[in-house]
């Protein structure tokens, strides 16, 4: 797959959902930060951008609900050394009754360049069932509120082409 050109203004125009500084820990046999560490670091991500539409860890735990990745998809762009400050920013790309389709940019604040792109497809989780669900209504309003945004952003997402909500 070819890098997206995304001029760099335009990804740090959106929703920050992480800021992390990779430490000495981090450092792999090539001396910079070890693959591993990527998804880790969209895991955390992951936490902050579902609060912003309801999705709180309190939420779940009253609700008897949770999350489950149903399909991710990790591309990596410019190398991440230790030391380097990251931002992870969010874009929703659609939705179904019970999946969300969006995007996570990791940008190096360090070296201002976009480092990795992380796809994913979620699905809402009845925790009781263990089964997916449709999002409740108030959760779906906010993320149809986000989604609105964020399509009417003025530049295409980079999305894979074969994963969809």
């Amino acid at each position: 797959m070819k890098p997206p050109v995304i001029p760099l203004d335009r990804i740090t125009a959106l929703p920050e959902v992480y800021r992390f500084t990779v430490p000495e820990d981090y450092r792999d046999a090539m001396g910079h930060m070890n693959m591993r560490w990527y998804l880790a670091l969209y895991d955390e991500a992951g936490i902050p951008l579902f609060d912003r539409f309801g999705l709180t860890l309190d939420y779940y735990t009253r609700h008897g609900s949770g999350g489950f990745d149903l399909e991710h998809h990790i591309h990596y762009l410019n190398e991440v050394r230790i030391g380097d400050t990251l931002s992870i920013r969010a874009r929703l790309l659609g939705r179904s009754a019970k999946r969300l389709h969006y995007l996570l940019f990791m940008v190096n604040e360090t070296r201002g360049l976009l480092s990795s792109i992380f796809e994913c497809v979620n699905s809402y989780a009845d925790l009781t069932a263990r089964r997916t669900a449709p999002y409740p209504p108030d959760i779906a309003a906010q993320l149809d509120a986000l989604l609105a945004e964020h399509q009417a952003l003025d530049w295409p997402a980079p999305a894979c082409g074969v994963m969809g909500a």
